[in-house]
C-alpha cells in the first residue's frame, strides 16, 4: 500500500505522530515516478533537488500546522513556477527554464507548505482533449496505457491516478480538468470563474480558463481549494467573495437536495454503460434522501460551436505575444524581422495550436466578426441563462462528465471534429462560469473509469462538494486503483 492511499488529513496525523516524515512522502513520490512514469509520461520536468531540500527544512520546522504541510503536489506546465521550467508542453517555450515569478496558486500552496514535485504534461497550450497534442510525448492512461488520459490536464490527472503525487493542479477551459479526471478515475473540480486567481496561468481563453485541484477523493479536493481560492490583486477577474471552509460541507447529508438531470446529457451519443452508471448514481442519491427530475438545457446543443469560436478567438489574441522576440524559441532560418515572426510561430507551434489560431483570427476578422464572434457571445448568454433558470428550482445539475470512457491513443487524433465533440458535456459549464466536479461513478467492461459530473450555482462549491462527498461515501469506486507497476 502506498502512503498516497491515505487522505491529506490522515497523512497530517502520521506526520504529527512522527510515524512518517515529509522526506518519506517526497521519497515515495520520486520512487513511484521512477517506477511508472516511463509508462505514463505524466511529468515533463522534475523539481527533485529543491523538493528534497524543502522536505528537510519542513521536517526540522517547529511549526508543522500548515494545512498542506509536506504534501507532494504536481503542477500543470502552463502554471508559471519561479526558476522551474515552464513549457506549456510546446516547443515554442522549450527554453523557458527560469520564469521570474510564481503563479498566485503556486505561492498559495507554498504558503501552506506543500512540496512541488514537478511540472506535468498537457496538450500544447491547453488545446486538446487527449494529451496527444503535447509536443514532447503523449501521456498515457494509468488504467490501460493503450488509452488516452484525457486533456488538456492529462498529466495532472494521470499523476494522481498513478500514485505519483498526492494532488495536482490543472486548468479547465472547456473540460480540461473534469474530462481527464473522469478518464483517469480521480476527482477534479473546475471552480466558479473568478474563484481562483489566474495570475501566472499562461492564457488560452481568458474568459473561460480556471485553475482547479485534482485529487483521489473529495475531501482532499475541498482542502486544496480552500488554499488556492480567493481574491488576488494581481488578477482583476478574481472575485471578492468569501472563501468558505469547504470541508465543513462534507456532512454526508443530502436529504432534501434537489437534483436536475438534463435530458440532453443522457441523449444520443452517450454510451449506454455511461448512461446506466449515471442512473445508478441517481438511485444512490434517492436512497440518501435527495430527489431528482428531468429538465432541459435547450441551448446546450450549440455549446461546442460557441466554445470553439470564442476560445479560438481569445487564443488568437493571447498567443500573439509568442513571436520569437521577447522569450521562447526564435527561428534561426529567418532573413528579416517579418520572416522571423512567421517562421518562429510556424516552427514553434504544433498543428492543433495553429488550427485554433487560424480559426480565431478568421472569426475576429473584418466582415466576419458579427457573423461569428458576436453571435457566439449571444449564444453564450443563452446557455448561461439556461443554467440560471434551472438553479431557481434546483440545487445541483447532475449528468455524465463525458459521453464515453477513454478512447485509444491515436483513435481520434486525425479527426478534430470528433475530438472536439468529446467535450460536449463539460463545455457548457465553462461558458456559464459555474462550478463543476467530476468523480468516479463506475467502470466499463474494459475496466476504464466513468465520471459523474455535478454542477452547481455560481460560487456554491460547498453544495457541489456536499453532493459529491455523500455519493463518494456511499460507493467504493474511488477506492479502486489501476494496477500499474504493482500496488500503488
Amino acid at each position: 500500500m502506498s502512503l498516497f492511499d491515505y487522505t491529506i488529513k490522515e497523512l497530517e496525523e502520521k506526520i504529527h505522530n512522527k510515524e512518517v516524515t515529509v522526506q518519506d512522502l517526497v521519497d515515495t513520490s520520486y520512487k513511484r515516478i521512477k517506477e511508472v512514469d516511463g509508462q505514463v509520461h505524466a511529468f515533463l520536468t522534475l523539481n527533485e533537488e529543491s523538493a528534497r531540500e524543502e522536505a528537510k527544512k519542513l521536517d526540522a520546522a517547529a511549526d508543522q500546522t500548515a494545512s498542506l504541510f509536506g504534501m507532494p503536489a504536481g503542477i500543470k506546465d502552463n502554471i508559471v513556477t519561479k526558476a522551474l521550467r515552464t513549457t506549456c508542453a510546446s516547443q515554442f517555450l522549450d527554453n523557458f527554464d527560469d520564469p521570474l515569478y510564481n503563479a498566485t496558486v503556486v505561492d498559495k500552496l507554498a504558503s501552506q507548505q506543500a512540496v512541488t514535485i514537478g511540472k506535468l504534461n498537457m496538450d500544447e497550450f491547453a488545446m486538446g482533449s487527449s494529451n496527444e497534442n503535447s509536443s514532447y510525448t503523449p501521456t498515457r492512461n494509468p488504467w490501460n496505457t493503450d488509452y488516452v488520459p484525457g486533456g488538456s490536464s492529462g498529466g495532472s490527472a494521470a499523476s494522481v491516478a498513478a500514485g505519483e503525487v498526492l494532488f495536482s493542479l490543472g486548468s479547465d477551459t472547456g473540460g480540461s480538468i473534469r474530462q481527464p479526471a473522469a478518464f483517469c478515475g480521480v476527482v477534479g473540480l473546475k471552480p466558479t470563474y473568478g474563484r481562483v486567481s489566474r495570475f501566472g496561468l499562461v492564457a488560452f481563453a481568458s474568459s473561460l480558463d480556471q485553475i482547479g485541484p485534482i485529487t483521489r477523493n473529495v475531501e482532499d479536493n475541498a482542502r486544496v481549494l480552500e488554499v488556492i481560492a480567493g481574491i488576488d490583486p494581481m488578477d482583476s477577474t478574481s472575485a471578492n467573495v468569501d472563501v468558505p471552509k469547504y470541508t465543513e460541507a462534507l456532512t454526508g447529508d443530502v436529504k432534501g437536495l434537489k437534483i436536475a438531470v438534463p435530458k440532453e446529457y443522457l441523449a444520443e451519443g452517450v454510451a449506454p454503460e455511461v448512461k446506466e452508471s449515471v442512473l445508478q448514481a441517481l438511485k444512490v442519491y434517492e436512497s440518501l434522501g435527495a430527489t431528482w427530475e428531468e429538465v432541459s438545457l435547450p441551448h446546450s446543443k450549440y455549446a461546442v460551436a460557441t466554445y470553439y469560436l470564442l476560445s479560438s478567438s481569445e487564443a488568437s489574441a493571447n498567443l500573439a505575444r509568442f513571436d520569437g522576440v521577447r522569450y521562447g524559441v526564435r527561428s534561426e532560418n529567418a532573413d528579416n524581422m517579418i520572416d522571423m515572426f512567421k517562421k518562429s510561430r510556424s516552427e514553434g507551434f504544433g498543428e492543433e495550436v495553429k488550427r485554433r489560431i487560424m480559426l480565431g483570427t478568421f472569426a475576429l476578422s473584418s466582415g466576419y466578426y458579427d457573423a461569428y464572434y458576436k453571435k457566439a457571445q449571444k449564444v453564450r448568454t443563452l446557455i448561461k441563462n439556461d443554467f440560471d433558470k434551472i438553479f431557481e428550482d434546483y440545487d445541483v445539475v447532475i449528468g455524465p462528465t463525458t459521453p464515453t470512457p477513454a478512447f485509444k491513443v491515436g483513435e481520434k487524433i486525425d479527426d478534430p471534429l470528433t475530438m472536439y465533440a468529446n467535450d460536449i458535456l463539460t463545455i457548457p459549464v465553462n461558458l456559464a462560469g459555474v462550478p463543476g466536479i467530476s468523480l468516479p461513478c463506475g467502470f466499463s467492461e474494459e475496466g476504464l473509469p466513468f465520471g459523474l459530473q455535478i454542477i452547481g450555482k455560481h460560487f456554491d462549491e460547498s453544495t457541489v462538494y456536499r453532493a459529491a462527498h455523500a455519493y463518494e461515501q456511499a460507493t467504493d469506486h474511488h477506492k479502486k486503483r489501476p494496477q500499474l507497476g504493482g500496488a500503488n
